[in-house]
């Protein structure tokens, strides 16, 4: 490996998450963000209570997950109440403790020089996790880059709480040593306004400089749409059969899970009101929010007579077989073969979906979204709109979309342009470049 840009040795970075595996948004952007910092002339650590890195290079801590039952039946004591029990708070005192030993014993196994804290000193998920880390950085003065993707006052469910002093404390923290990278505007605006804490805004990105192999390019390297994905991946190639998708049926893609805020409702009733032979095709499950909008789903399809799919068991973030010997595949294996995909999400952080979506040339459905409002939207992207639901409007455009193929053309080349001026890894690159300069500088004093 390359030394660091920076001095003349390599740098050791520490990922420290509550998971880092699958295909989560907070998981995809930090392979991202570990992509670019090798680049830099970084060797990458990850620490957390879910991975999916070799344990040459990583540490499995399993009570940093959120999903870990202590945890668990600490967050049932933390909310939806207003008031807590002594022993609660001891109980969040001890595992804080416990944690920071094993915090420290990563920082040392590894002689870490940065940490890179995902999204553990936003969503209070883990408070003992925030709270440990907190004090380690305070205790060590360790460079930090925090990087945020969807703070507490963003979720309803956080708002009713009796750890108000935790999520002051630690939700973020407010240390000189940390900086801190938001992933929109709207989120370092309130940032700012709730702490006085200054951040740098680094959205999601996606490889826009190397476009995937069923994306088509002209001789000067443009964007020009899509190609057959058959001929781009023989894996891939029984993507349609296995999903059950008949080869004059449209394949609408929904990549995401089954929560409520994703506004699948929309979907649902835009392949309805299409009245074309079609499918439409749930990526990802319910996870960790519980399985009754998962039901309203099944029941709304079946009311609108949409024939909807859902194939989590055979997506995953790697290729393989499940126990039956049937082929597992990514995400990024099933987009070639989407006619339109579908994001009519109420709220997002930022949009990953979107930006896929535009990676791989397919045309797509917005809801409006703040976020998307705020800081996509102005770039100029051509979509399928719909504000809030879908209308005769929302239904023409998609309609002439799927069926006029040098509109759809022009479309998705026109996105790819501007997804490549603004969410390509050479914006991350340069935005790391301007917070990892000022760690440097932490880097060269902590060294003399």
């Amino acid at each position: 490996m390359n030394a660091c840009k920076y001095c003349d040795r390599i740098h050791r970075l520490g990922f420290i998450s509550t998971r880092i595996a699958g295909t989560d948004g907070v998981s995809l952007e930090t392979e991202k963000w570990a992509e670019v910092f090798q680049r830099e002339g970084f060797e990458c650590f990850y620490f957390a209570g879910e991975l999916d890195r070799p344990p040459e290079i990583s540490m499995l801590y399993e009570k940093a997950h959120f999903k870990h039952p202590v945890i668990k039946k600490l967050n049932n004591q933390c909310y939806g109440v207003t008031v807590r029990n002594r022993s609660t708070t001891k109980e969040i005192y001890a595992l804080k403790v416990e944690m920071k030993d094993a915090l420290y014993d990563f920082m040392e196994k590894f002689d870490l020089d940065l940490l890179v804290p995902e999204n553990i000193l936003t969503i209070p998920l883990n408070i003992p996790l925030g709270l440990a880390l907190t004090e380690v950085i305070s205790e060590t003065g360790i460079p930090t880059i925090a990087h945020h993707h969807d703070f507490f006052w963003e979720r309803q469910n956080f708002k009713t709480n009796a750890v108000w002093e935790y999520l002051n404390m630690a939700f973020p923290p407010h240390i000189p040593h940390i900086h801190h990278a938001v992933i929109n505007t709207s989120a370092d605006n309130q940032l700012s306004l709730r702490t006085g804490i200054s951040a740098t805004v680094i959205p999601n990105v996606m490889d826009f400089d190397n476009p995937p192999p069923t994306v088509a390019t002209d001789d000067a390297g443009r964007v020009t749409g899509v190609q057959a994905p058959v001929a781009a991946d023989r894996y891939a190639c029984d993507v349609r059969r296995d999903l059950g998708v008949a080869e004059d049926e449209l394949l609408i893609l929904q990549p995401t899970r089954v929560v409520k805020r994703k506004g699948i409702e929309h979907a649902i009733e835009l392949v309805s009101r299409l009245n074309l032979k079609a499918k439409l095709v749930i990526s990802h499950a319910s996870g960790d929010e519980g399985y009754d909008y998962e039901g309203r789903v099944r029941e709304y399809s079946r009311m609108m007579n949409v024939d909807t799919i859902f194939v989590s068991d055979i997506i995953n973030h790697k290729r393989g077989k499940t126990a039956k010997g049937k082929k597992i595949y990514t995400l990024y294996d099933i987009y070639p073969h989407a006619d339109l995909v579908t994001y009519p999400s109420n709220f997002e952080g930022f949009g990953n979906a979107f930006l896929e979506a535009v990676y791989f040339c397919k045309p797509i459905l917005v809801n409006t979204y703040s976020i998307y409002s705020m800081d996509i939207k102005p770039k100029g992207f051509a979509v399928v709109e719909m504000d809030g639901y879908v209308s005769a409007e929302t239904v023409a455009k998609a309609r002439k979309v799927l069926s006029d193929a040098t509109y759809r053309r022009k479309m998705v080349a026109h996105n790819y342009k501007i997804a490549t001026t603004y969410y390509s890894y050479t914006v991350l690159r340069r935005k790391l470049r301007n917070l990892l300069t000022d760690c440097m500088a932490c880097l060269k004093k902590n060294d003399n």
